[in-house]
This record gives structure tokens, C-alpha cells and sequence, in this order.
């Protein structure tokens, strides 16, 4: 897969912040969020994972922010996950309570649901970014790739349709879940086909992006070492 390391901040030509509330033990306020900018927002997001894949997780008082968060929320970011257990979004980035909005559904697919989630994340609540978080050895990448038909999961796997006809260089033998190189490449390119799609049905966030207030993104997240990799 051609990615790059979240982990990286550099990648994103800005110097971490240390703190993006008023006290790191509090949620993000109005007028932190209001001063963030999403290449920030990335580092900071960037900054969490580094956090995450060294063990050294932040350790804030939550019932001090239990308490800060009844007066409203600020979020920073907007993530739609797949529902696997073993991608837990807010310790990943190392966010805590009041943090970050998390959308999961299984293949990390767009849906109206999901789309409008995103609209009220973005254009009410002010996220500044948008990301799209697939991950290695997908249950719902597999299914879709073995044409599983089961209830309603039938029609969440069609989604996933396009991104496999989308990835070339395999015989037919090798366009199923014992292809552990298709699958992962079946993956990222179903990222990449959900954040087209985002920008493609929504014209809320499109314009958003447009104007520099958001930034719509893709990674992929890493089982074995725990690392979130964006997609060039």
C-alpha cells in the first residue's frame, strides 16, 4: 500500500501542540476549537497515535471532565471506524471524553446516516477534520471479497463492491480473503472510495474542505503494531 505514517507529524508541516484545551484535563473549549486549524488537528491526532503505539497513553482526570463536558462539546475530529473490536478509535489517537465524534459501522462505509452524522459534526459542532479509518484484515473487506450473503449484511457488503473491482493484478484464484495482499489492498482502496463518496454526496462538507475549513482523510490502521498510516 502506498502510505505514509500518521505518526509522523512532520508530515503534516506543523509542530505539535502540547495541549489543544485550556487544561489538559479538561475537553477542548469553544475558543481552543475556534483556534484550531485541521493541519493541527491532524498533529494533534498524529501526536495520540505516537502516544498509543509507545504505550505511554495520557491519563487525564475523567470525572473532571465528566463534569466540564455538560456544558457542551467541541470536538475536534470525526472519525468513521469499522466496528472491529480491536480498533479502539479514541485510544488509538489517545482522545478522551469530549474529544472526538466516532462513527462506526462494519467496513467503515458512508451512508446517509453516517453522512448527515459528519454534517452536524462539521458544519454545527465544528470538527476540522473529517477521517475515513480502515484497518488490516478486515472481517467486512473479507466477506465482501467472498460475496458472503447473510440478512442485511448482504446489502453493507455491496459497498464494498466497488473498491474490489477497483483493484487490478489478480486472477480469480487470488480475489478472495486467502489473499491476504488483495484483501489489504481491497482495504485501502475502500478508504479511498469512501472519502470520494463523502466528497461526491455531501455537498456540506465539500464546500467546507473547499474553503479550508475541514480536511476530508484516509488511513489505514495497523493490528500488529498499533500504528494509523494515511493514505498519500
Amino acid at each position: 500500500m502506498q502510505l505514509r505514517s500518521i505518526i509522523c507529524a512532520a508530515a503534516f508541516g506543523v509542530a505539535i501542540q502540547p495541549c489543544l484545551a485550556d487544561d489538559a484535563n479538561l475537553p477542548v473549549t469553544k475558543a481552543a476549537q475556534d483556534a484550531l486549524t485541521p493541519t493541527a488537528v491532524l498533529a494533534d491526532l498524529a501526536k495520540g497515535n505516537q502516544n498509543f503505539v509507545s504505550g505511554k497513553l495520557s491519563e487525564p482526570n475523567v470525572k473532571a471532565r465528566i463534569k466540564a463536558a455538560t456544558k457542551g462539546q467541541y470536538p475536534k475530529a470525526y472519525i468513521l471506524s469499522c466496528i472491529d473490536s480491536r480498533v479502539p478509535v479514541e485510544q488509538v489517537f489517545d482522545q478522551q471524553l469530549g474529544d472526538i465524534f466516532v462513527g462506526r459501522v462494519a467496513g467503515n462505509i458512508e451512508n446517509c446516516d453516517q453522512l448527515g452524522s459528519m454534517e452536524f459534526a462539521a458544519a454545527v459542532s465544528g470538527v476540522k477534520v473529517i477521517m475515513v479509518l480502515g484497518h488490516e484484515a478486515c472481517g467486512a473487506v473479507n466477506g465482501a471479497c467472498d460475496h458472503v450473503e447473510m440478512g442485511n449484511l448482504t446489502g453493507l457488503l455491496e459497498n464494498i463492491t466497488p473498491a474490489i473491482k477497483a483493484v487490478k493484478g489478480h486472477d480469480a484464484e487470488g480475489r478472495t480473503s486467502k489473499n491476504e495482499e488483495f484483501v489489504g489492498e481491497v482495504v485501502e482502496q475502500n478508504v479511498r472510495q469512501t472519502v470520494a463518496d463523502i466528497r461526491k454526496r455531501s455537498e456540506v462538507l465539500a464546500k467546507l474542505e473547499k474553503e479550508g475549513k475541514i480536511k476530508i482523510v484516509g488511513g489505514v490502521y495497523s493490528l500488529e503494531t498499533g500504528a494509523v498510516a494515511v493514505l498519500d
